[in-house]
């Protein structure tokens, strides 16, 4: 039977968000996961540990997550590293004063590359505020980021949860999230997003840390590691 996160006394973190900011933080909602949905045990048990995963919430922890999707990763960390500026530091002032044809020489999409100068000019002119979004309630929050075309519920939800740190946010689109469930409980077939929306509300409130458990478990199964896919 599953348990309540109300019958457990779990309070958000900060006002009305739970916001995971440390290990502790996973560990306390592994915990919390193990007693709501008991089936999970034996998952946590072949998983080993629980990544925490956290990038500064920003312009640049957008871009890269943008730049990452649909790609593998070695080709996105060699896109990413032809981005960064001679500082390191991407910022949504100095993507916009990049020259018209910067994309191709990042080895951006055209796609990509226009989502980014949107994103860039929203951030810089003052009419998004990427790290105060981080703070507000999951719905509102991905509800302004999937405003802007081009970015869509995946990358909107992975930014919350790796970047605000939001523990109640389950990206059910994700391929290899997808994957990781359906093999871990055996199903015939990997559940597609509707069907994983559904089977996730039982972790609430900690759906963030359901999300990392099952790219845990789903990586010692296929001996790689596992990140989101999109």
């Amino acid at each position: 039977m599953l348990s309540s996160a109300m019958d457990l006394g779990f309070e958000p973190l900060r006002g009305d968000v739970q916001i995971i900011r440390n290990e502790d933080d996973v560990s306390q909602g592994l915990e919390a996961l193990l007693r709501l949905d008991p089936r999970l045990v034996p998952i946590a048990a072949d998983a080993g540990p629980v990544p925490l995963r956290l990038r500064e919430p920003g312009f640049a922890g957008l871009a890269h997550i943008i730049v990452s999707q649909m790609v593998s990763r070695a080709s996105a960390e060699a896109i990413w590293r032809r981005m960064l500026p001679a500082d390191g530091l991407l910022t949504a002032e100095g993507y916009t004063l990049l020259h018209a044809e910067a994309w191709r020489e990042f080895g951006l999409s055209r796609a990509k590359a226009e989502t980014l100068s949107r994103i860039a000019e929203a951030v810089a002119s003052g009419r998004l505020d990427l790290s105060g979004l981080c703070l507000k309630p999951p719905g509102e929050a991905l509800g302004e980021l999937t405003a802007l075309k081009g970015v869509g519920p995946w990358t909107a939800e992975v930014y919350l949860m790796f970047c605000g740190g939001h523990a109640d946010v389950f990206p059910a689109g994700d391929v290899a999230l997808q994957n990781a469930v359906g093999a871990a409980f055996g199903l015939a077939a990997r559940p597609q997003a509707k069907a994983l929306t559904a089977l996730a509300e039982a972790w609430s409130p900690w759906r963030s840390v359901a999300a990392r458990l099952f790219w845990a478990y789903y990586a010692t199964r296929t001996r790689r590691d596992m990140v989101p896919t999109g």
